[in-house]
């Protein structure tokens, strides 16, 4: 970073608006490194060791430049990787960005579902939502056969885009049926931004 000298012109901006770049430009990152995560580039402790070593490196800099820099720095390492496997799998290069647009929808749809479900029946406290119901809404809208394992990874993006949404195994069943749950007094305190890919605590990311 080029030192600052008696001639620059200095600009001054509010610590709130700074902070507020800064948290963008986190988000930027992190849904980034969803996507290469989602495509197998980076994945279990590999990512996880990655992301961690990337999180330390920016809670260590007390600048807000050189945290700036630091997220730049991370993000071209992804798009990096992200490049270096599109060209040594070029004939998957389309099938990573449509599945993972699948995915994407295939999450808000189970959004649109649940609000839709709440807004009907009101007086319910909790609503659930298994991989096997997930799998008919799907088929219902398109007719196309969806996998258990594509279900799963759309309900496990629902819960990353609504985090009032819970994703895990049902109590007592020995096949395991992966369901989602929530409050309805928690979804309707949290309404989702399906155009965001919102981070929960469980979930591994880069954090200031």
């Amino acid at each position: 970073m080029k030192p600052l000298t008696a001639d620059d012109p200095i600009l001054e901006i509010p610590a709130s608006e700074l902070e507020m770049v800064l948290r963008e430009a986190t988000d930027f990152f992190n849904q980034t490194a969803a996507l290469v995560q989602e495509a197998g580039i980076l994945r279990g402790r590999e990512f996880s060791r990655w992301i961690g070593k990337a999180s330390a490196s920016l809670k260590a800099t007390g600048s807000p430049t050189e945290k700036f820099m630091l997220i730049f720095a991370y993000l071209r390492q992804l798009l990096a990787k992200l490049r270096e496997a599109l060209r040594a799998r070029p004939q998957e290069g389309g099938k990573i960005v449509q599945v993972c647009s699948k995915i994407q929808a295939r999450a808000i749809q189970i959004i649109d579902y649940i609000k839709t479900t709440v807004e009907e029946a009101p007086k319910r406290k909790e609503i659930a939502l298994d991989s096997q119901q997930a799998r008919i809404l799907f088929s219902g809208a398109g007719g196309e056969p969806v996998s258990r394992k594509e279900t799963i990874r759309a309900m496990r993006r629902a819960e990353v885009l609504w985090p009032a949404l819970r994703c895990g195994h049902r109590p007592n069943d020995g096949r395991q049926t992966t369901r989602l749950i929530a409050k309805v007094e928690d979804l309707q305190d949290t309404p989702p931004h399906c155009d965001q890919w919102q981070r929960s605590g469980r979930r591994i990311a880069l954090s200031l």
